[in-house]
């Protein structure tokens, strides 16, 4: 019926590669939310999508194919998420890590320019918040998830402990 040959081999391993290309060039071009996503940041998304299905299957445009590439794009994601999961250190690699953008009312302009988040997109993430004046804020954070974090002075616990002294109970635990 079907005429799968070598070919399924070579459709897993350049689905791979661009699985790891692709994925280096989105975390390379920074954070930010799907949900704030700008247009031409959705356009370049749907693009690059397009781009790579090619070099993906190659000339195979059969089911078996398809298949074999949606497989590998999955399996390739769930060993990702193993591996960031299990590892900080891939976890920072992979995903980022949280950067300070106000501290006590002071905006950290240097960090805005690391990030590419524009001083409208601070202004809009304190009206998220209720906040009109930069100097209501103790903290804004842009998370590993593109989403901006704001504690406003009043709401800045006494004591902060570092997420590392942090413990869980498992099941075996208790």
């Amino acid at each position: 019926m079907w005429n799968v040959t070598g070919t399924i081999a070579e459709i897993v391993l350049r689905t791979a590669i661009i699985y790891g290309i692709v994925l280096l060039g989105i975390r390379l071009t920074g954070k930010r939310e799907v949900g704030q996503m700008t247009p031409f940041d959705l356009v370049l998304l749907l693009l690059i999508a397009n781009a790579v299905q090619n070099a993906m299957t190659g000339p195979d445009t059969s089911v078996p194919g398809g298949i074999a590439a949606a497989g590998t794009l999955l399996a390739m994601n769930a060993g990702v998420t193993w591996v960031v999961w299990r590892s900080r250190r891939a976890r920072k690699v992979i995903e980022g890590s949280p950067r300070l953008l106000i501290h006590h009312g002071v905006v950290l302009k240097e960090n805005l320019a690391k990030e590419k988040v524009t001083i409208d997109a601070i202004f809009q993430a304190l009206r998220e918040h209720g906040i009109v004046n930069v100097a209501e804020v103790s903290l804004a954070v842009l998370e590993i998830d593109g989403s901006i974090s704001v504690l406003k002075n009043d709401e800045m616990p006494t004591v902060v402990r570092p997420h590392h002294h942090v413990r869980f109970l498992s099941k075996k635990s208790g």
